[in-house]
């Protein structure tokens, strides 16, 4: 039952954290389009496909992770994947919705760390969940630069 559990709500908890973020990215894209952007911003579409397919390995990591684990070891994945969507959703709140740059700069790192806490708590569990978090964490550490580089051509 657990599994099926895990199979269901794991990838409904990530749908919900990219929609309820997509929402509010959606919202911002006017002000967006204003920004001076640096050569190296990819184009929305793309950065849709990546979020896409990191969404994908995030879903796949947890539930091999979390397949055979239960009690506080399960507690604290479970713990950790929720504080990474959080972290992930409130970077869009931050970026997109506030356009609070500097403050997005700061969470990205935040949300980098939980990607990497993430990595390290599920490295002894599964090599293979750990691993599938990696594009996750390279694409995490380019949009941190990104996010920067756009604050200082954007700061006033």
């Amino acid at each position: 039952m657990i599994k099926i559990v895990n199979y269901f709500l794991i990838p409904v908890l990530i749908f919900l954290s990219a929609y309820c973020g997509g929402i509010i990215t959606n919202r911002g894209m006017n002000w967006y389009k204003k920004l001076k952007l640096p050569s190296f911003t990819p184009p929305g579409y793309f950065i849709g496909f990546v979020w896409t397919i990191i969404f994908i390995l995030l879903a796949v990591s947890i539930i091999i992770a979390s397949l055979d684990l239960s009690g506080n070891v399960l507690l604290w994945l479970v713990a950790l994947f929720i504080l990474n969507l959080i972290m992930n959703f409130l970077w869009s709140e931050l970026f997109f919705g506030r356009h609070l740059i500097g403050l997005a700069v700061i969470e990205s790192l935040l949300l980098e760390f939980s990607v990497l806490a993430l990595i390290i708590y599920i490295w002894p569990i599964s090599v293979l969940a750990a691993a599938l978090l990696f594009p996750y964490a390279g694409w995490v550490g380019f949009a941190t630069g990104l996010t920067y580089v756009i604050w200082l051509l954007n700061k006033r």
